[in-house]
């Protein structure tokens, strides 16, 4: 299943030109707030995979897709998460994921401005997950079950300020300006595909290719990411999850 914010409206997506507004289609069983679904995420689910009529259908339009989860709880990230990124930067490979947060008004969709502060902005393109159930003290061969689905994301950074002072430093605010963690436009879940563990993922600036590689050459899963995180906080339905850059 695809999932869409199509104009601030819960949408399956059918074809990538034509969705399904849920409330519509669901008679108002779910309401239209993308962000709201993912605390009902295990019904909405049973419900989407039945067979319907075309109720609700709309033409969807690129510009007015917004972030599958616009007002997460919590937004982490984990840092150094891919071996040639690590042997890039010349240090060691971790041993624990290195966590740090952005805040939740840094989201934004996946088009339009963002108006970039002085300093050194830098592009970092990650797989982003996004939580679909409650997890505390999840061990990793659980950890699918509670996510409700992939997309993608840039941890933008302002390079000045996330290295300014001496240790530890403003890694959370040098990466939190207003959209700073663009997210979308689809959310996909994981049985769509063939292995979740292993997604390809790149970026282009410019028209120019500056990243690409595929998740397989993390350090940490996802799932090793979920059971680490969810040992020590809860992670609530909307969350997310970036899991870290390649190189460049």
């Amino acid at each position: 299943m695809r999932i869409l914010n199509l104009a601030g409206r819960l949408t399956i997506d059918v074809d990538g030109e034509r969705g399904t507004d849920v409330e519509t289609a669901s008679n108002g069983r779910f309401g239209p707030d993308p962000q709201s679904i993912y605390r009902q995420w295990d019904e909405f689910r049973d419900w989407a995979a039945e067979d319907r009529s075309p109720a609700g259908t709309v033409p969807i339009d690129a510009d007015a897709l917004g972030p599958p989860s616009p007002a997460p709880r919590q937004v982490f990230a984990i840092g150094l998460n891919y071996r040639e990124h690590a042997i890039e930067a010349g240090l060691e490979l971790p041993q624990t994921p290195m966590v740090f947060t952005k805040f939740p008004s840094s989201v934004t969709g996946p088009g339009g401005v963002i108006d970039l502060p002085d300093g050194s902005v830098d592009y970092e393109v990650e797989l982003v997950a996004v939580i679909g159930r409650e997890a505390s003290g999840v061990p990793a061969g659980e950890a699918w079950a509670h996510v409700a689905g992939l997309t993608v994301g840039q941890d933008l950074s302002e390079r000045d300020l996330q290295m300014a002072g001496s240790a530890p430093q403003q890694f959370n605010m040098g990466k939190s300006f207003p959209g700073f963690a663009p997210t979308g436009p689809v959310l996909v879940t994981p049985d769509e595909f063939a292995d979740p563990d292993d997604v390809e993922i790149s970026c282009a600036l410019n028209g120019v290719l500056v990243q690409k590689t595929r998740t397989s050459d993390m350090i940490f899963t996802l799932p090793a990411i979920v059971e680490f995180l969810s040992s020590v906080v809860t992670l609530y339905p909307g969350d997310l999850i970036f899991t870290g850059t390649p190189s460049c």
